[in-house]
């Protein structure tokens, strides 16, 4: 699915204090491309990926994915859309401490199978078992994030974010915290779903992660500059 991002804007206010953290941001990325957002920090490149998964309304603008408008939805509508077709990989991991790698890979279903979707039992760690395998984490499947490297838990994430076939990946400074050799091993399996077919949106300050996407786009005090 295309992501179309149209004329987005979004402040955040404290008191009498405004800071206008996305200005008019218009972007699209189509299916099979890889879109790299830099910027320095505080420049609004987390802002406009959470603006894009769903997760944070603009001020105005309308964020698109395929045919639908992310926020003509309520919030359980929402929740469910962002559920099934996005996937979302974090610097800081947001793993479920007390859960397993396999259970953290599988969480997406969770939320699936309270709504009575998603794949049945089985089929749920056949699938778990097939993208730990990928990433390298057969023999880590049933130990805790706080025994993973800062590696594996990206790749933990990474699996997660990839668990239910998502049509859009968004990904925030998702190799911040890792080495290099972990760094290409999750680029690697990021330009793998773009050139499947899927859609990727990364934001970045990374030089290694920016050079990996199709095309690159700066940011600057909330605006596009390129």
């Amino acid at each position: 699915m295309r992501l179309t991002l149209d004329n987005i804007t979004k402040t955040y206010r404290s008191g009498r204090l405004s800071v206008r953290a996305v200005d008019g941001v218009s972007l699209s990325v189509s299916p099979g491309e890889f879109v790299a957002v830099k910027g320095p920090s505080g420049c609004g490149k987390s802002t406009l990926l959470l603006v894009s998964g769903g997760l944070l309304k603009p001020d105005s603008g309308t964020v698109m994915l395929g045919n639908q408008s992310l926020y003509s939805l309520n919030a359980n509508e929402r929740a469910g859309f962002r559920n099934r077709n996005i996937g979302f990989v974090f610097q800081q991991f947001h793993l479920i401490p007390y859960l397993s790698v396999t259970d953290n890979v599988m969480a997406p279903a969770l939320a699936a199978a309270k709504n009575g979707a998603g794949d049945g039992p089985r089929d749920r760690v056949t699938r778990a078992d097939e993208l730990t395998r990928e990433l390298g984490l057969t023999d880590r499947r049933g130990h805790m994030p706080s025994e993973l490297s800062s590696g594996e838990r990206q790749r933990t994430a990474l699996a997660r974010a990839l668990f239910n076939h998502p049509a859009l990946l968004l990904a925030d400074e998702p190799t911040g915290n890792l080495d290099s050799e972990n760094s290409r091993i999750a680029l690697d399996h990021m330009k793998r779903f773009a050139s499947d077919g899927g859609s990727v949106l990364m934001v970045s300050h990374d030089p290694q992660a920016v050079a990996a996407a199709d095309r690159i786009v700066k940011i600057r005090d909330g605006r596009l500059i390129s």
